[in-house]
């Protein structure tokens, strides 16, 4: 390399320091590009029948099932502490449970009740409701089963259309179908606008992954697939084209915002979403997430504190506008 090369890249080198913009913790946040606030999240909250109980998850150390009563006094506080929104899911009793989720759609059921409860006592609070039929049926998957096992995806619709109605009548601010079949949406839309529900938002579960990272949250509902899998309703994990296509039938059927489920091993998934869409997106941090930052917290492995925050920041910086997350009350305590 001649001198003249030499003295070039010298000067150059001394000339490019992105460091100093990196020293001084006040100069950092100057530049920051991604920033979690509470805004950005939703509580996922799961409730039972009962009165005055609390019952931690045992792979999910920090959350509970409720009974309806301590279910509002939580929310309170959640409340309190700026979270916006919450996201409910119901633990059925097996003697409510059948085979085609009629409990679902009961007006007087216990996500109903819940909704009209949650409204009359904290009204700011934005409530979406889970649509699928898992915890509601006795074989636990999403949808309704023939004699041979197939999962029906039509008839499946029509369940989950009086489902939605019966959330949106006792007060639902949005429905989230997570079920995965084909459609679903545009029937879901549909039906809500013909009964007078125009202002009930539909979050679409469009790009759901049949992951191996739900095990927690199927104790959490006693709700894991008594027979088979799910793999034929929801996602490959393999496939990345494919969620754009989802995602582009979800937006023309009338989804308000589009989710993507898990989030940490689909952030990429997550940044090609957001480029394809002007609708908000949301990510789902689901409970193995959240589980396996939990157990390495508990043996010392880990800053739990500190890869809370980094594992939502890559999330939102991936393209996520919402994040649902376990964490959430954790990060609004931090944040504040």
């Amino acid at each position: 390399m001649s001198s003249e090369n030499s003295s070039t890249n010298q000067a150059l080198h001394l000339t490019q320091r992105p460091r100093r913009l990196r020293r001084t913790a006040t100069l950092r946040k100057m530049v920051r590009e991604t920033i979690l606030t509470v805004d950005d999240l939703i509580y996922p909250m799961f409730v039972m029948e009962g009165e005055s109980t609390k019952i931690e998850i045992v792979s999910m150390p920090g959350c509970y099932r409720y009974s309806l009563d301590l279910l509002l006094e939580e929310i309170a506080a959640v409340s309190q502490l700026g979270i916006n929104a919450i996201a409910l899911f119901p633990v059925i009793p097996e003697e409510q449970k059948d085979d085609t989720a009629t409990e679902s759609y009961n007006s007087e059921g216990l996500v109903q009740e819940t909704v009209k409860a949650i409204k009359n006592a904290v009204p700011e609070i934005i409530i979406i409701t889970d649509v699928a039929l898992d915890p509601f049926t006795t074989h636990s998957h999403d949808g309704l089963v023939d004699e041979n096992g197939k999962i029906l995806n039509d008839q499946t619709i029509e369940v989950l259309v009086k489902m939605a109605l019966s959330q949106a009548e006792a007060g639902a601010d949005f429905v989230a179908p997570s079920d995965m079949m084909d459609g679903r949406i545009g029937a879901i839309r549909q039906a809500l606008d013909a009964e007078g529900y125009i202002n009930v938002g539909i979050l679409a579960y469009s790009a759901k992954y049949a992951s191996a990272y739900y095990g927690p949250f199927r104790d959490a509902l006693d709700s894991a697939p008594k027979f088979g899998d799910k793999k034929t309703y929801q996602m490959d994990a393999a496939n990345a084209k494919e969620a754009l296509k989802e995602i582009e039938l979800d937006i023309a059927e009338g989804a308000d915002m589009i989710m993507v489920k898990p989030a940490l091993a689909y952030l990429d998934i997550i940044c090609q979403v957001k480029a394809a869409t002007n609708l908000p997106v949301a990510a789902y941090n689901v409970s193995g997430e959240y589980a396996m930052i939990k157990a390495a917290a508990q043996h010392g492995w880990i800053d739990e504190k500190k890869v809370i925050l980094e594992t939502l920041t890559s999330m939102k910086r991936a393209g996520a506008d919402l994040i649902l997350t376990y964490f959430a009350k954790e990060v609004a305590l931090m944040l504040m």
